[in-house]
């Protein structure tokens, strides 16, 4: 491992879900000098990967970022091709929709289709949600035996009370989630929120994608046609992607 690199990735990572952050506080975070730290970010300032607030003395990720994360997501054929179904899935059902893929131990969301009736919603594209906690996490470990045996190894952060902290509980709704094809989290990332999601697979029958409708929580369990649209709209995305 280079260690410049490994030093500029972590700083970037203290920085992800808008945090500002000086070099102190940085320096503080990776246990290193100040000056080394400093040096590090203005390297990443240089390349428009930081950005310093304007008139102040922290930092935040910068607009390079935006550019590669859309190069990103440009080469994965499952984002471009699930574009109109989760927009046919959204107009169909009312809900918003998002696709998820694995990110080390997390889900980010890598499009997010909004509620059709034009009222106002955070977009959720680009954010990470913690895989235990989420419902496309839950169909996203079902399928990866490596990420379910980290993420049951560790600790799992409790969000709110009906976070599933307990590394057998969350085993058992895994194997349920394998042998159903759905998943449903109910505020256990976020309190009134709740979402279902089902799988993605690929041209080798691989999972390499969630799809899922969001609701309130009170919404649930959700009507069995809103679920039929739901599988539908993955089997037809993983039908284009090459999947029996």
């Amino acid at each position: 491992m280079i260690q410049s690199i490994d030093r500029a990735a972590r700083i970037m990572n203290l920085l992800q879900g808008a945090r500002r952050l000086g070099i102190s506080e940085l320096a503080a975070a990776l246990e290193l000098p100040p000056s080394t730290v400093h040096g590090l970010v203005k390297s990443l300032q240089a390349h428009g990967l930081v950005a310093q607030e304007p008139g102040g003395n922290r930092y935040v990720l910068g607009p390079a970022l935006l550019r590669l994360s859309s190069v990103y997501l440009d080469t994965l054929d499952v984002h471009a091709r699930s574009l109109r179904r989760m927009y046919e899935l959204s107009q169909r059902t009312g809900l918003a929709s998002h696709l998820g893929v694995l990110l080390g131990t997390d889900v980010l969301v890598i499009h997010h289709d909004r509620r059709p009736d034009g009222s106002e919603q955070m977009p959720e594209t680009g954010l990470t949600l913690p895989a235990h906690a989420s419902a496309l996490g839950k169909v996203l470990l079902a399928h990866d035996d490596d990420v379910r045996g980290q993420v049951l190894a560790g600790e799992l952060a409790d969000l709110t009370d009906a976070t599933v902290t307990d590394a057998t509980m969350l085993r058992d709704q895994l194997s349920d989630v394998r042998r159903t094809g759905l998943a449903t989290s109910i505020e256990e990332a976020v309190l009134g929120d709740a979402a279902a999601a089902v799988p993605v697979a690929d041209q080798d029958g691989r999972v390499i994608a969630a799809l899922g409708v969001l609701a309130a929580a009170d919404a649930f369990p959700l009507p069995d046609a809103i679920l039929r649209e739901l599988r539908d709209a993955a089997r037809a995305i993983s039908r284009d992607l090459g999947a029996r």
